[in-house]
């Protein structure tokens, strides 16, 4: 397969792939890794070689991978972004279901479930996590 880009939407494409390699592999252990994407990374950013983007990959151990430069270029908060956001989205999610006793969301508590979760999510906007406790029972 061969796929024209120009150097710009490679660069793009390079940031994607990062990104789904760090989704998928990023929480496993080295031996739990998905090897395939590993590989299929590998493979893309070896072009970097011939785009003059080489300071954008490294070799470690025998493999092409993204270089130091090209992780710390940006692309993490990129991804720090993502994973707030997710965070307080699942986190309202989940406080809104636990206030109507765990119901899952039916036609019926839709709007209920909807209005708690916006109001979770205001508050987050608001005060991130300050005003969030726990109680812990001994």
């Amino acid at each position: 397969m061969k796929i024209e880009l120009s150097e710009q939407r490679f660069r793009y494409l390079l940031d994607l792939v990062y990104i789904g390699n760090w989704v998928i592999n990023s929480t496993r252990e080295e031996n739990d890794r998905i090897r395939e994407y590993d590989e299929v990374e590998s493979e893309i950013f070896s072009h970097c070689l011939h785009h003059r983007m080489s300071k954008l990959v490294e070799l470690y151990n025998g493999e092409l991978i993204p270089s130091r430069a090209f992780a710390d270029g940006g692309i993490h908060e990129a991804i720090e972004q993502y994973e707030d956001v997710v965070f307080f989205e699942i986190l309202a999610e989940e406080l809104a279901m636990r206030d109507m006793d765990g119901e899952p969301m039916t036609g019926e508590n839709y709007e209920a479930l909807k209005e708690r979760i916006e109001a979770y999510l205001s508050e987050f906007d608001q005060h991130g996590t300050d005003n969030i406790t726990v109680d812990m029972e001994d």
